[in-house]
């Protein structure tokens, strides 16, 4: 995944391991089925090499090879992504709490974790009829331009903000917050609030509002999101909702701030 902040493969010589991630690297939400050649152009190998690791990813199950020689990701990466605590297991637990996010406000539901300095979501619900939304599971976004990510960030620790705050700002749309200091007064609020939100920062006319969820350590683990038409309701009408969400996955997690409180979102 490209990113300002990400570490040039390009620096030194691939290692046997390197080369295999490349490959696999070599696929995205945008590119989810690859020729050989694609492979090979995409990873920066010769044919000859991309064919002799697609062959070895194939048969250790990574990689399925379709009738066509076209290549896509295989299931057993799926079986290993099940393992990850802030994967797959992560979204069995908040499940029942999204699910009755997603019924109670008819928006767009996000369930996201921080890798580095990207946001990746690990669950979307979308709600038909809806905002037009970017986001899907598994997409990665940079932290500054989403709800979720502005949880995220406002809650990372102080050396990961400020490499960000000093790395430059992607813009993707004339809202997108690309001025440091103005980020870090919306970082600031964040922290102070509880909530983030995010108007109209990744897409025109979507207004996305986001909440912390905290750990066993009373650490932020994750980050829960709605997004709405900008001009369906006020986003902190919305506040009450996403705040029981969030501190009801939290009480599933273990966090001790969040004990005692009620999981489950009434109906609205």
């Amino acid at each position: 995944m490209d990113s300002a902040l990400s570490t040039s493969a390009a620096a030194s010589p691939m290692t046997a391991a390197g080369r295999l991630l490349a490959v696999l690297d070599a696929f995205s939400p945008g590119r989810r089925v690859l020729t050989l050649s694609e492979i090979s152009r995409k990873a920066g190998l010769s044919l000859t090499t991309a064919h002799r690791l697609a062959g070895e990813l194939v048969t250790w199950g990574a990689l399925e090879r379709d009738s066509d020689g076209r290549y896509r990701i295989g299931l057993h990466l799926l079986e290993l992504a099940a393992l990850a605590p802030r994967g797959l297991e992560l979204r069995e637990l908040a499940q029942p709490f999204l699910e009755d996010l997603f019924h109670s406000t008819r928006a767009h539901v996000h369930l996201a974790v921080r890798d580095g300095y990207e946001v990746v979501y690990v669950e979307t619900l979308r709600a038909r009829g809806a905002v037009s939304v970017l986001s899907r599971l598994g997409q990665r976004w940079p932290l500054h331009a989403t709800g979720t990510g502005l949880a995220l960030l406002a809650h990372a620790d102080r050396d990961l903000q400020e490499k960000v705050l000093s790395s430059p700002l992607k813009r993707f749309t004339p809202k997108t917050v690309t001025d440091p200091r103005v980020l870090r007064r919306t970082l600031a609020e964040v922290r102070r609030t509880g909530i983030a939100v995010a108007e109209e920062q990744l897409t025109l006319d979507g207004v996305a509002i986001a909440a912390p969820i905290r750990g066993r350590g009373d650490e932020v683990v994750a980050a829960i999101g709605l997004v709405v038409h900008v001009d369906e309701c006020e986003p902190r009408a919305l506040v009450p909702v996403i705040t029981a969400c969030a501190r009801g996955i939290s009480r599933t997690l273990g966090a001790p701030s969040a004990k005692g409180t009620p999981g489950a979102i009434k109906g609205s």
